[in-house]
């Protein structure tokens, strides 16, 4: 046995360590990181493994000898992975607001309550009320386009009203709306604007609830959210909202000014039918005559007299175009025709 024989180590490498460093049952080796992993290909060899980084090697130079190579593994066959899809990206918040504004259920009108009051039922036949109330709007719509060349959102309001009551404004207004919204580039509002004796929305035997009157007083901010769909295609309601004692003050503010104008700003394909009160018996009818580009005025031909006609015709002339429809007419000379007023048309 000389230098050159390898020496034989005894006990473990733990042992070894603790023979060693001189450590006894009462000492403990701080404790150190855990080795790095060994690859099983190529397995290092024994002195470089140290269990104590930062400390000598308490391994002897010795012959060091050459690693054997492992036998290659045999391929497994791995089943090829399934491409994950990548997740979508998280709606935006602000997008989905409007789009969920934007889809009001619409209530249904009763056919049944419209056919009971005379009303134009949408979908029946053509019958003589209907052909008059095309002559009415095709006259409308004619004069809105000339008065879009100054007042281009007051060109798509029309105010609908009386002298007096009982002449078949109301009856008027809706037959005008029904009719208004066959039209093929058109979308109609009906406002419910006669704040004392609102009855729109009860002919049509749909539930009110908030509406021009909460707007104007600044009890709800957006006025969409006060509109009705209905199952009448292009045809919508505003009811008249929570009644008040100042319902001429507020319609002759500023903020009727600009929410009425935004009524029609809201949608360029949108005509506003104001259904108000009779101008000789409540005074906003004159006041929303100042918003509206014209005023269609329901004259009863067996009720109306001339003086009543010429005072409301003065009350509304914040409008420049005021035009008449004749109500009522029960006889013509010739009898019937196409487009006449032959049948009572008031309720």
């Amino acid at each position: 046995m000389n230098e050159q024989t390898p020496r034989r180590l005894r006990g473990s490498l733990v042992e070894r360590v603790v023979e060693h460093y001189g450590l006894g049952p009462d000492k403990k080796a701080e404790p150190q990181p855990a080795p790095p992993p060994v690859s099983t290909a190529f397995p290092e060899p024994f002195p470089s493994f140290d269990p104590f980084a930062g400390q000598p090697s308490p391994v002897p130079p010795g012959p060091v000898q050459e690693p054997v190579p492992a036998a290659p593994a045999a391929p497994v066959p791995t089943a090829a992975a399934e491409p994950v899809p990548a997740a979508a990206p998280a709606a935006d918040p602000a997008t989905v607001a409007p789009a969920a504004a934007a889809a009001r259920p619409a209530v249904t009108i009763d056919r049944k309550k419209l056919e009971e009051n005379g009303l134009l039922v949408p979908g029946a036949p053509i019958t003589v009320l209907a052909e008059e109330f095309r002559l009415i709007k095709r006259q409308l719509l004619l004069t809105a386009r000339a008065v879009k060349k100054e007042h281009s959102e007051k060109s798509r309001m029309i105010l609908v009203c009386s002298a007096k009551p009982n002449e078949g404004k109301t009856y008027c207004a809706i037959n005008l709306a029904l009719s208004m919204a066959a039209e093929k580039d058109v979308e109609i509002l009906l406002v419910d604007a006669d704040f004392a004796k609102p009855d729109v929305l009860d002919r049509l035997g749909v539930t009110t609830g908030k509406g021009l009157l909460d707007l104007l007083a600044g009890d709800v901010d957006d006025a969409e959210s006060c509109v009705v769909d209905t199952d009448i295609p292009q045809l919508s309601l505003l009811p008249a909202g929570t009644r008040t004692n100042f319902d001429t003050e507020l319609l002759a503010s500023d903020r009727a000014a600009a929410l009425l104008d935004g009524l029609a700003q809201a949608n360029p394909r949108r005509i506003v039918i104001f259904d108000s009160p009779p101008a000789l018996a409540a005074s906003p009818a004159s006041v929303l005559a100042q918003h509206v580009g014209q005023v269609m005025l329901v004259v009863r031909a067996d009720r109306t007299v001339e003086s009543d006609l010429r005072e409301a015709v003065a009350l509304l002339d914040g409008c420049e175009h005021i035009q008449l429809a004749l109500n009522a007419v029960s006889f013509l000379p010739g009898g019937q025709r196409f487009g006449s007023y032959y049948s009572e048309v008031s309720k």
